[in-house]
């Protein structure tokens, strides 16, 4: 299954197809190739992706956020260097988030740009986080302050690899299709209420994608619309940065800010049963004041106020500027 994103500079494929990652070479052919990929990968992914380009060097990084960093970024590019790398070549990343966060950023930043394909292997990375060209390093502790947008060339996603996630790391990332149910497709969250929701997840990472596609392609820069996919992001990040990146998983800090800033009961208790169901926890013991100095620190922040997104309908979400102060009154 293809589904093509098309933002005012590019248009690229997000190929979807089990067995996908053995077909790599028939979309690339013989260009030449720079692979990264992290440590928790598991190694029969990078071999069948290795044994496509058996001369690529391929850089295998620590798995975990804190790979995520300026050091990592240096190295990199060093190594894309010593590869002979010019600006005629492709990136490709073989991973999770973390993984294609950081490798999207290296392709944008090496030479003024190059090109680089996404293969995502967590269901957070094809839900969300390989689309729409976002590209990132933390900074001193804090998510995602240094990046660029660009778009890869393609993403290609195997829905076999999946086959291999640990069932806490699988349910992280289907948060970040709960989330694009509550701000944009009813139906798609009430699949989660369903207790064979499992039986489709190919549909729920097809509608996820589309729909992130559609708000990217309307809004590529986040100037507004494509705000609307922070939802739960802003007490996230904070949370994620209070507890160092390593208690929660993202898809979990994202979970507990959508329950931290839902004002509608009967939406929040629906959204907390499905967090049960997934073994996602829906709270946690952060401080106030500290969550607080952290979300004054965020990209959304506006010195006394954050715009936020809230959900009062499912399927509908809209954008709301709330002071510091509502904030942590929200924590209670």
């Amino acid at each position: 299954m293809r589904i093509e994103v098309k933002t005012k500079d590019k248009t690229y494929p997000i190929e979807m197809e089990r067995g996908l990652l053995y077909k790599v070479k028939e979309f690339i052919g013989n260009e030449q190739v720079f692979l990264i990929s992290d440590d928790g990968v598991p190694e029969k992914y990078r071999n069948i992706l290795q044994e496509q380009f058996p001369n690529a060097h391929m850089y295998v990084m620590p798995q975990g956020e804190a790979s995520k960093c300026f050091q990592t970024l240096e190295s990199i590019l060093k190594a894309m260097l010593d590869a002979n790398m010019t600006r005629n070549d492709i990136v490709v990343a073989l991973g999770g988030g973390v993984v294609g966060d950081i490798s999207g950023f290296a392709a944008a930043t090496y030479m003024r740009g190059i090109r680089y394909i996404n293969i995502p292997t967590t269901t957070l990375s094809q839900i969300d986080s390989s689309i729409g060209g976002k590209t990132a390093i933390d900074l001193d502790g804090y998510k995602n302050s240094v990046g660029a947008f660009w778009q890869p060339e393609a993403v290609l996603i195997d829905f076999d690899v999946l086959n291999t996630l640990p069932e806490r790391h699988f349910n992280n990332g289907l948060v970040e299709a709960i989330k694009a149910g509550l701000i944009k497709d009813e139906k798609l969250f009430e699949l989660f209420e369903d207790e064979s929701y499992l039986e489709h997840i190919e549909e729920i990472i097809e509608k996820s994608i589309r729909i992130k596609k559609e708000v990217v392609e309307n809004d590529e820069r986040e100037k507004g619309e494509r705000k609307l996919l922070n939802f739960g992001h802003t007490y996230g990040h904070a949370y994620e940065s209070y507890y160092g990146f390593d208690r929660y998983y993202h898809g979990e800090c994202v979970a507990m800010g959508m329950m931290s800033i839902l004002k509608n009961e009967e939406i929040k208790s629906r959204l907390e049963n499905i967090l049960q169901r997934l073994h996602i926890p829906s709270s946690c013991d952060a401080d106030k004041d500290e969550i607080v100095r952290l979300i004054k620190n965020d990209k959304k922040a506006k010195h006394d106020a954050v715009t936020i997104v809230q959900v009062d309908e499912i399927g509908k979400g809209y954008l709301q500027d709330v002071s510091m102060e509502e904030m942590r009154r929200n924590l209670g």
